[in-house]
């Protein structure tokens, strides 16, 4: 397809890729790696997000986004532990920027979209106005309960790696006292010290649970309740405005 478009004088360079979603579920794992590959690849590479759900309803959404500096310096590195993405100051914050779309159509293209405005009937045209906003924000707010369900399932996992932790330290310190005094002991009865150990071999470390799908889970709960805080007062601005037109009728 990229030759043809060469051959017909069309550009023809990949600046990026293409995912359809809904509100906040593309961040995820495999479009963070998809676009780390992207960007090490193709330097000004983005990803479009199309919002399935707002066009539907007539706000077309689309949205660019690129991995930040210190996003593609965690993958490079390959280390996901609290400390390392402590180091390197990244969070769900900065994970991903926003790059500012602008659509231009051609005068055919604007000549066409006025016709097939004008097929549009006047209720259709309405329903901008509509205030069935129920079930929309039910689908969002149980998204958003499911996000937090699983982020707290991971707040958990973490909670007792760190008190795995806290408890190994602690029988790491009771095993060293416990051979210091044995080794005094031996000392008084002029005996040879006790042969050092390797205390890694007798408490093994803990692996460290990764902490970025705990990070995108975050971005999903906050770009989740961004956007109910937003539709929601849309909706009630429709609100206000169907009262007004209401209280006018009856006093006209």
């Amino acid at each position: 397809m990229m030759r043809r478009l060469r051959r017909v004088n069309v550009d023809h360079y990949h600046v990026g890729w293409y995912q359809s979603s809904d509100v906040a579920n593309f961040i995820s794992l495999p479009l963070i790696e998809s676009q780390f590959h992207y960007q090490i690849s193709i330097e000004e590479a983005v990803v479009l997000i199309y919002d399935t759900q707002k066009t539907s309803r007539g706000f077309l959404t689309l949205k660019a986004y690129r991995l930040t500096p210190q996003a593609i310096q965690m993958y490079k590195e390959g280390e996901f532990t609290p400390e390392a993405l402590r180091a390197i100051k990244v969070g769900f914050e900065n994970l991903l920027l926003e790059v500012p779309v602008k659509i231009r159509n051609s005068p055919l293209t604007n000549v066409l979209l006025s016709e097939v405005d004008g097929l549009v009937s006047p209720a259709e045209g309405n329903n901008f106005l509509d205030l069935g906003t129920a079930s929309v924000l039910e689908g969002q707010l149980r998204c958003l309960m499911e996000r937090v369900d699983e982020l707290n399932q991971e707040a958990i996992k973490f909670n007792r790696f760190q008190q795995q932790v806290v408890r190994q330290a602690q029988d790491k310190h009771r095993y060293q006292a416990k051979r210091m005094q044995e080794n005094q002991a031996r000392a008084a009865k002029d005996e040879p010290p006790l042969p050092e150990e390797d205390l890694n071999k007798i408490f093994r470390p803990i692996p460290v649970p990764p902490r970025l799908s705990p990070m995108l889970m975050a971005a999903q709960v906050s770009a989740y309740a961004d956007h109910i805080s937003q539709f929601s007062s849309q909706s009630l601005a429709k609100l206000y405005m169907m009262e007004a037109v209401k209280s006018h009728n009856l006093t006209s």
